[in-house]
């Protein structure tokens, strides 16, 4: 699976400005509004919202991947960001969080929904691709490094 072929460059994030994990959800499915017309943003953010009261998808090393399914969608989503700063998300090593990819499917996807989290997880675990993410200087430079993947 090549992750690169779900991602596109308006739904990249370079520089997150929230400050809390529900702002942090409400601005990752903000760029979707172009993407999914119709999209009810506030739920959508309520429906990744309700998945991290079941656990954090905070999972360390400064990363969270955010996820959650909505039956209105017809294409999974994949949204991308950056926190310069950092972001407390309840991360499981409790350290903040500034590497963001966050994954909306249809109910019906299943499948391609965990290959997606397992491609994004496989790719996070290396550390010089995590350097070179928090090391881009803008969205192009992310969506360039993101090419690779």
């Amino acid at each position: 699976m090549k992750l690169a072929d779900y991602l596109h460059r308006d739904l990249i994030i370079s520089d997150l400005s929230a400050r809390t994990k529900s702002e942090v959800l409400a601005e990752l499915v903000s760029p979707l509004v172009h993407r999914a017309p119709g999209l009810d943003l506030e739920r959508a953010a309520g429906v990744l919202m309700d998945r991290e009261t079941l656990g954090t998808t905070g999972i360390g090393d400064g990363i969270a991947i955010p996820h959650g399914k909505m039956g209105c969608l017809e294409e999974v989503f994949v949204v991308v960001g950056r926190s310069r700063s950092g972001v407390d998300f309840a991360s499981l090593d409790r350290e903040p969080a500034f590497i963001f990819f966050m994954v909306l499917a249809p109910a019906n996807v299943a499948g391609l929904h965990l290959k997606l989290l397992a491609a994004i997880s496989r790719r996070l675990k290396e550390e010089a691709f995590r350097q070179a993410f928090l090391a881009a200087p803008d969205e192009g430079g992310l969506w360039e490094l993101l090419q690779t993947v």
